[in-house]
């Protein structure tokens, strides 16, 4: 698009968070192109026939607790029909209880009026259905692609693609990872804590049904999650875990073999599920809290984890990212910018302002969590199952965290 034909919004980054706003966006009839390095394979959970089937040789270990508040914007995307009729499994429990004792903390539909607290869905999915709705919605995708070069003045940003286009835009969305070139192009810069830790993930079939329950026990090492999953029978007995452990620790589990995996693997689980067995391979990333200063420079803006990056112990960066893009298009709505051409940028800076203090406030109750949790020091050891028995006796306090958790 030339300066005089700007496009309204250029969203960077084609992942959950990316794709997303550029349906929001497009579903008002802004003019909105996506770039994005790679183009994401087709999604392989479908058989000849067409019915849901896991990949044991390619499965996709990446899955989200996913929130209603999120679900219902995927719902008005138009995309959530098509998520939820190929594969997800709700969940309709979460039981915490700490390794050294103490109570328990639950949290059940039931008890909250629900039919269910959440679903459990695939990264590869979610991308896999948001980009099938791109080309309906008018966007104009470029990829494979990547931006080599931003500039500013009062009324546009511009974009050098490295395929050779310039972009001009009244709007440009940084959705390009806790890496993003665009933040850094943008002059952002961003403070980043290494917790010393790597989550472990994999799927496992347990002896007995998850019971569409998420369990979570913490450890001294760092908590150790099982997510339900679908299996394709019912009662379904898949979980996918994410156990999070120092370096050498995490280090030492993935060079174990499939027995000793599994061994080591029940016995900090010590779980309702039973026997375990492996049915994909392993894989583990690094724990990093990464937080941008700010969230505006001129008319660019960052969503997801080019803004934030925050630990996995309560499954809350994808619906992080995804409350960004809905606080935006909102914002945007009020104040009508498409309509007046976006002369002033006074309403981002607002919603960077909301955005910004919300994401540093759950950033670091999860650095707390993990603080207390994940250390045998005699006093928090003797406080924390106490605490969960604590919470978990009062029903109004597990409403209300629930809430939190589910933007409600």
């Amino acid at each position: 698009m030339s300066r005089r034909d700007p496009f309204d919004v250029v969203v960077v980054g084609g992942g959950v968070v990316g794709a997303a706003a550029a349906l929001a966006f497009a579903g008002d009839g802004a003019r909105v192109a996506l770039v994005e390095a790679h183009v994401p394979p087709p999604w392989r959970g479908n058989d000849e026939a067409g019915d849901a089937h896991f990949d044991i040789n390619q499965p996709d270990l990446r899955v989200y607790a996913f929130a209603p508040d999120n679900a219902a914007l995927l719902d008005r995307l138009g995309v959530w029909p098509s998520i939820r009729d190929a594969r997800i499994q709700p969940y309709r429990a979460m039981q915490v209880w700490d390794a050294a004792g103490g109570g328990t903390l639950r949290f059940d539909a039931d008890a909250l009026a629900r039919p269910e607290l959440g679903w459990i869905v695939e990264h590869g999915l979610l991308v896999d259905r948001l980009w099938s709705a791109l080309p309906a919605a008018g966007v104009q995708v470029r990829a494979p692609d990547r931006v080599e070069g931003l500039t500013q003045d009062e009324a546009l940003a511009s974009i050098d693609l490295a395929g050779g286009d310039r972009l001009h835009a009244r709007l440009v969305l940084a959705a390009d990872g806790a890496e993003s070139h665009l933040r850094a192009l943008a002059g952002i810069e961003a403070d980043t804590r290494d917790y010393g830790q790597r989550g472990v993930v994999a799927f496992v079939d347990s002896e007995h049904p998850h019971q569409a329950t998420c369990w979570q026990r913490f450890l001294p090492t760092g908590p150790l999650a099982f997510l339900p999953f679908v299996d394709g029978h019912a009662p379904s007995r898949r979980s996918s875990i994410v156990w999070t452990l120092p370096e050498a620790e995490a280090a030492r589990v993935m060079a174990l073999d499939d027995a000793a995996f599994l061994d080591v693997l029940g016995r900090a689980f010590d779980g309702p599920l039973g026997a375990l067995t492996a049915v994909s391979r392993r894989a583990a990333f690094p724990l990093r809290r990464r937080l941008a200063h700010r969230y505006v420079s001129g008319r660019v803006a960052l969503l997801g984890d080019a803004a934030h990056v925050v630990h996995p112990l309560a499954g809350q960066g994808v619906n992080l990212g995804l409350r960004d893009v809905s606080a935006l298009h909102d914002a945007a709505r009020r104040a009508r910018v498409f309509d007046t051409g976006m002369g002033s940028t006074r309403w981002l800076e607002r919603w960077a302002r909301v955005r910004r203090s919300e994401n540093a406030v759950a950033a670091h109750a999860f650095d707390g969590l993990n603080r207390l949790f994940s250390n045998d020091a005699l006093a928090p050891t003797l406080l924390r199952g106490t605490l969960l028995g604590w919470a978990g006796r009062m029903p109004p306090l597990t409403h209300a965290l629930w809430k939190r958790a589910a933007g409600l």
